[in-house]
């Protein structure tokens, strides 16, 4: 017998609030299947508060109310069976992130969980990335954030050690990230690296994702460091106007592609990967996954 679900995952990351709708298949004697329904996005950008002022101000408290107020609609137009809101980086470190979860789950019934970086890697590693990973090789995951970046090393198919960075992009727009942390990130990917000889990369985020599609490349083809390198040095010779209408990246995305792209390639050369795969994979999807994992335990 033939059973459909949907589900539904919230992603409150310190550039953008996402709200992914997922269509669960599961045909008797087959393989479940996962069908991204519907991708909401609005870039509310929490952390150009946080991480400046320590709050998140007045004006995106309400913003973030409305947006929760539309999702929970949408949530109940789509007969959503179950549902997990998650946030990051920008919520944990702000000093009303608790504050404002309680007037959600008050205001429109969305209860927030407010997770740390470990945790944050823990579900996205609950995705379809096994599908990605063979057994005999060896994987560094990297997910930029607006707030914070996961590092996750992957091999024989298991996962070896997971760190997070508050190396964020907005952080680093708004110059809060020094060269100790740097450094810090580099120590700590050179080390968990060093034993294996060959490793490729797996970018997960909004940015890589846009970087992947704009590249012209087939589902499943890396992309090479010496595209990603020569790609950061376009982005890096327009404005941000020029961004914008020359290559036609959304105005929230603009800015944050050029510090993204670094971590990137940093990792790269870190590591000594040659080529990074993008799955297409994120907290959003981790959500939805664990959510299935949950019910059918």
């Amino acid at each position: 017998m033939l059973k459909i679900r949907k589900y539904a995952a919230i992603d409150i990351g310190s550039n953008a609030v996402r709200l992914l709708i997922s269509t669960i298949t599961e045909p008797e004697n087959k393989e479940t299947t996962f069908k991204k329904t519907s991708l909401v996005r609005v870039p509310i950008r929490l952390g150009a508060d946080v991480f400046v002022y320590g709050n998140i101000s007045e004006e995106n408290m309400s913003r973030m109310k409305d947006t929760m107020r539309a999702y929970s609609l949408l949530m109940q137009t789509h007969k959503i069976e179950k549902y997990k809101a998650c946030a990051t980086s920008a919520m944990r470190d702000a000093e009303n992130g608790e504050k404002l979860a309680n007037e959600i789950l008050e205001d429109c019934g969305i209860e927030i969980e407010i997770i740390d970086g470990e945790h944050e890697a823990a579900i996205i590693a609950a995705t379809d990335l096994h599908e990605l990973i063979q057994d005999d090789k060896t994987y560094l995951y990297v997910d930029v954030g607006g707030g914070s970046t996961e590092f996750t090393l992957f091999t024989e198919g298991k996962t070896v050690a997971s760190k997070s960075f508050k190396l964020g992009t907005v952080r680093l727009l708004n110059d809060m990230v020094d060269d100790s942390l740097w450094k810090e990130a580099e120590e700590w990917v050179k080390k968990q690296t060093k034993p294996y000889t060959k490793i490729s990369l797996i970018g997960s985020g909004g940015n890589i994702n846009n970087i992947f599609k704009s590249s012209g490349k087939k589902t499943g083809d890396p992309l090479s460091y010496l595209y990603l390198s020569s790609y950061y040095q376009l982005l890096n010779s327009f404005t941000y106007e020029d961004r914008i209408s020359t290559l036609g990246l959304n105005t929230d995305r603009a800015d944050v592609i050029i510090p993204a792209t670094k971590i990137y390639l940093s990792a790269m050369k870190w590591s000594r990967s040659k080529s990074v795969h993008v799955p297409k994979i994120g907290l959003a999807d981790g959500i939805i996954k664990s959510l299935y994992n949950e019910n059918k335990r």
